[in-house]
C-alpha cells in the first residue's frame, strides 16, 4: 500500500489527480484541505484539515507519518519551500511540486530545463505577497532542490486548460469575439504552449511512479501563436476578433504575452510519458466551450 498526501487535491487538475489515485487500490490517499472547498470524494480518502502556509499548523496535521509521495499543488513561496524541506525531511519518500513555465522568461527559442537552473539560482525567503509570481515559484523550487532531504521533482506546467478552469482565461476570449469586444493582444505572433486539465493530472500520476527529479517541463505536443488561438475562436464563434495592441485594462488577453513562451518536452517524453497533441484537443475545446454558451 502506497500512502500518497495530496496538498491542493479539491479542484481543478488537482482534484483530477486525486481521482485517478483512487483508482488504485494499492494507494492510500489522504487530501490536505482548508475545508473551504467541498469534494465528492466520501470515504474513499482522508482528510487533513490544515492551512497550507502556516508552518506549525501543516506541521501538527501531518505529524510523523510517513509519506511515499507527497504532492504539493500549492506552494507559491519560498518560505512556504523551506517550512515542507522541514517538515517532511524525515517522512516523504519523493516529492513532486507543481511549478509553472513562469520560471522562464519569455524568449523566441523554446524552453528547455537548463534555461532556468533552480540549483544554482541564489536563494532568500518571502511569501507569496512579497514576490511576484515568477520569482516566488523560481525561488520555490531552488529552496527544494538545494535543500530538501528528499528526492525532488518539480512540474512546469504551462497555462492549464479545460472545461473545469476556475480561472476561465479561455472564456475570457471566447466571450470577447463573440461580444465583438476588443481584445488586447500585444504580440498576435508570440507562440505559446498549453496542457489540459486531465492531461496535468496523467502526468503527475505517471511522474509520482517515475524516479525523474530536478525541473520536469510538461505541456501538449506543439504550440500555437495567439493569432493561430484567435483564428480557432473565431472559426467557433463565427465572428471576427477585435484585436487592439493595448486596451484598457479589463480587456488585455491573460494570455498577451510580449514574446514566445512555450516548452521543450523531451526530458520528460525520453523517460517514457506521451503528451496530447495541442492541434487534437485544444479546436474540440473552443466548439465546447463556445457551444455552452449558446444554453446560457
Amino acid at each position: 500500500m502506497r500512502n500518497i498526501l495530496v496538498l491542493g487535491g479539491t479542484r481543478f487538475f488537482g482534484k483530477r489527480l486525486v481521482e485517478r489515485l483512487l483508482e488504485d487500490p494499492g494507494n492510500d490517499v489522504t487530501i490536505l484541505t482548508r475545508g473551504n472547498a467541498p469534494d465528492a470524494f466520501g470515504d474513499r480518502l482522508h482528510r487533513i484539515h490544515a492551512d497550507r502556509t502556516n508552518p506549525e499548523m501543516l506541521a501538527s496535521a501531518v505529524l510523523d507519518q510517513v509519506w511515499d509521495i507527497v504532492y504539493d499543488n500549492i506552494c507559491y513561496s519560498p518560505d512556504e519551500a523551506a517550512a515542507a524541506c522541514r517538515i517532511f525531511k524525515d517522512t516523504a519518500k519523493r516529492y513532486i511540486l507543481t511549478s509553472s513555465l513562469s520560471v522562464y522568461d519569455p524568449r523566441p527559442e523554446i524552453l528547455t530545463e537548463e534555461v532556468f537552473d533552480p540549483k544554482a539560482y541564489p536563494l532568500r525567503g518571502g511569501g507569496k505577497d512579497d514576490l511576484s509570481y515568477q520569482e516566488a515559484k523560481r525561488l520555490a523550487e531552488a529552496v527544494f532542490i538545494q535543500q530538501a532531504a528528499f528526492p525532488v521533482a518539480a512540474v512546469r506546467f504551462p497555462i492549464v486548460l479545460g472545461e473545469d478552469d476556475y480561472t476561465k482565461r479561455l472564456h475570457f476570449h471566447i466571450e470577447h469575439v463573440r461580444r465583438e469586444e476588443p481584445l488586447g493582444i500585444p504580440n498576435p505572433e508570440a507562440r505559446i504552449s498549453f496542457i489540459r486539465s486531465d492531461e496535468a493530472a496523467d502526468f503527475l500520476l505517471w511522474l509520482g511512479r517515475s524516479e525523474l527529479t530536478g525541473p520536469v517541463n510538461a505541456c501538449s505536443d506543439g504550440s500555437l501563436t495567439i493569432n493561430e488561438m484567435i483564428s480557432i475562436i473565431e472559426g467557433a464563434a463565427g465572428k471576427q476578433a477585435v484585436i487592439r495592441e493595448q486596451t484598457v485594462d479589463e480587456h488585455m488577453s491573460p494570455f498577451g504575452i510580449p514574446q514566445s513562451w512555450h516548452m521543450n518536452t523531451t526530458k520528460a517524453q525520453t523517460a517514457g510519458f506521451s503528451f496530447l497533441t495541442l492541434a487534437d484537443w485544444f479546436p474540440e475545446l473552443v466548439s465546447d466551450l463556445n457551444r455552452s454558451y449558446d444554453h446560457n
